[in-house]
């Protein structure tokens, strides 16, 4: 698993309990500071301990505070307990306060630099006097950082490229905090005076993996009360623009928010502009003009006449142009529009049309949750099997299950299997993919399994060819199933690993070996990729990675991901029933 990348801690509004996110937020920061001014190893690693504890607790861990019944997370004795209670009530901790005046604002920014730790910060801070990014970006230029002990030529390349990607990344949000943030907007403003409809519009509604502003679109008969309405949101920083046709704030959590406001009788036009990609909606335009018609977000003018045809729906827009309604997520300009005049756009997949989930986790490993409660929570999320992929020995930080232990674990799932039948677990392991290719378990344990996963965490420095070796071992092994989040990234944290692609597919095509779409933060593969796969013939897996019971909800975003790979459920293996699942992978 990856080191948590460090955010500073930020205060809750008055009046709000701090989250169980933030809450480690603030204990890893002491961690970090602690690192960073040298102190003893072991305060550092009990505060990460606590933070990490906190962050997979499955309750409220403020809530549990107030009551008076601070809950017992492992490492956290009287002292970081105070510290705990003085956060939640106050929501400040004098210790952090004293911590951060004792290290420059700058050297937290360094370490948030992935692969540049608390000690490496230190050392550039205590030996060349870099105490910012700025500073860090020059010296690397200037080949300046390989006078520290430990840091090469290649370091500083490293060092750059993670300024560049901090660069990148920054102002975009993964879609699964886009979601949280607009979740509440659209509900709240949904119950405004005139509002009729109420819509996200742009690269959210295309299910992108990040966002950078938040698109919406609300067709109203009064826009003063629906401008005043969002203007007035308590999360609202400052207002940027306010207009009868778009509204433009910035919330106190950063992103900005582009409300645009539409009559009703024209909410297809609108809603069509305002979600396609720049290059669809070039491509409507061009078709449009074709038919001597003049498109924009207000509607259809006949070019000859200036007269103005509303479109009220969106299917009215794509039936004018001569086309199939086309789904949000394929309006890329990526060939949806030749597909949807010839009538063959795919039919995609659907959450609903998911029966099982092939990659799920429990407390016998890194997970929250028992068994028995993952299994529940799935069957509550409309699923009719799951297999339990708890990890291999191999990464030690996941307490990797020994072969005895998985066998205690088939007991387990026997007696919950009773229990909850008709819904079924099945019975796998997410099987690391060691450097040389080797995986954990012996052959003997592998074919007594329902289903293998396997992945590869650990040596993702190695070269391509490497890399791709190990890949490709894993999936000419008879035992294993599925390749699990093939490319290793994690979305705005971590860049996709290289890997020989067409040899990749073409391997998983002729073994049958399911590749995977991963709904976690990770979201991998990618919609490229997939698309890419499926097109060589390969089949996917839909799968949550769920680590705790409310993870199930990535369903949805690997499903987001499917349908902008153009993905249809016959491509899609966890669209069977667990029988049909087990044919196919036996």
């Amino acid at each position: 698993m990856p080191r948590p990348r460090s955010v500073p801690f930020t205060a809750p509004t008055a009046g709000r309990l701090p989250t169980n996110a933030e809450l480690a937020s603030a204990f890893r920061e002491i961690a970090d500071l602690l690192e960073i001014l040298d102190e003893v190893v072991y305060k550092a690693v009990a505060y990460r301990r606590v933070a990490d504890g906190i962050e997979r607790y499955p309750g409220e861990v403020a809530a549990q505070v107030i009551a008076g019944f601070p809950p017992k997370i492992p490492g956290m004795g009287p002292a970081i307990t105070g510290r705990l209670v003085e956060l939640v009530k106050t929501g400040q901790v004098d210790y952090l306060d004293t911590l951060r005046v004792q290290v420059p604002a700058g050297v937290l920014e360094m370490i948030r630099i992935p692969g540049l730790g608390p000690r490496t910060a230190r050392a550039l801070l205590v030996e060349l006097g870099i105490s910012s990014v700025s500073e860090l970006k020059v010296a690397a230029e200037n080949g300046a950082l390989r006078q520290v002990r430990g840091l090469s030529a290649r370091s500083e390349e490293r060092i750059l490229e993670g300024i560049a990607r901090l660069d990148r990344v920054g102002r975009r949000l993964l879609i699964h905090d886009a979601d949280a943030v607009v979740a509440g907007l659209v509900s709240r403003l949904a119950e405004t005076r005139g509002v009729v409809r109420i819509s996200v519009a742009g690269s959210l509604r295309r299910r992108a993996a990040t966002i950078g502003d938040l698109d919406l679109l609300a067709a109203t008969t009064d826009a003063a009360a629906l401008v005043t309405a969002l203007d007035g949101l308590p999360e609202v920083e400052r207002v940027l623009s306010a207009g009868t046709d778009k509204t433009s704030i910035v919330l106190a959590e950063g992103p900005q928010v582009d409300l645009m406001l539409c009559p009703p009788d024209a909410w297809g036009s609108h809603l069509v502009h305002f979600t396609g990609s720049r290059d669809h909606n070039v491509a409507l335009r061009g078709r449009a003009l074709d038919r001597g018609l003049s498109l924009s977000e207000k509607g259809f003018k006949v070019v000859e006449t200036g007269a103005l045809l509303l479109a009220a729906s969106e299917e009215e827009v794509y039936e004018r142009l001569g086309l199939d309604p086309i789904p949000p997520e394929m309006r890329e300009d990526q060939g949806e529009i030749a597909a949807a005049e010839a009538h063959t756009l795919p039919v995609l997949i659907e959450r609903r049309d998911l029966r099982g989930d092939t990659h799920v986790h429990s407390d016998w490993t890194d997970g929250v949750h028992s068994i028995e409660a993952m299994a529940r929570a799935a069957r509550n999320a409309g699923l009719e099997y799951m297999v339990l992929t708890d990890h291999s020995p191999s990464l030690g930080i996941t307490r990797g299950l020994a072969v005895e232990r998985m066998r205690d674990q088939a007991g387990e799932i026997a007696r919950v299997n009773d229990s909850l039948a008709p819904f079924r677990i099945l019975h796998g392991s997410e099987m690391e993919i060691r450097g040389d290719g080797s995986l954990d378990y012996p052959d003997e344990v592998l074919a007594a399994l329902d289903v293998v996963i396997a992945s590869i965490h650990t040596g993702r420095s190695q070269s391509l060819a490497q890399l791709t070796e190990r890949a490709l071992a894993a999936i000419e092994n008879p035992h294993v199933d599925v390749l699990a989040h093939p490319t290793g990234r994690i979305v705005n944290q971590r860049d996709p690993a290289p890997l020989d692609w067409p040899r990749v597919f073409e391997a998983a095509s002729r073994t049958g070996t399911l590749l995977e779409m991963n709904g976690s933060p990770r979201l991998d593969l990618d919609d490229t990729l997939a698309r890419l796969a499926a097109g060589m013939g390969v089949n996917l897996t839909i799968a949550s990675d769920a680590h705790r019971t409310t993870e199930f909800a990535h369903l949805d975003y690997a499903v987001s991901m499917a349908r902008r790979a153009w993905l249809t459920r016959d491509q899609v293996a966890t669209t069977a029933t667990a029988s049909g699942l087990l044919e196919r992978v036996r």
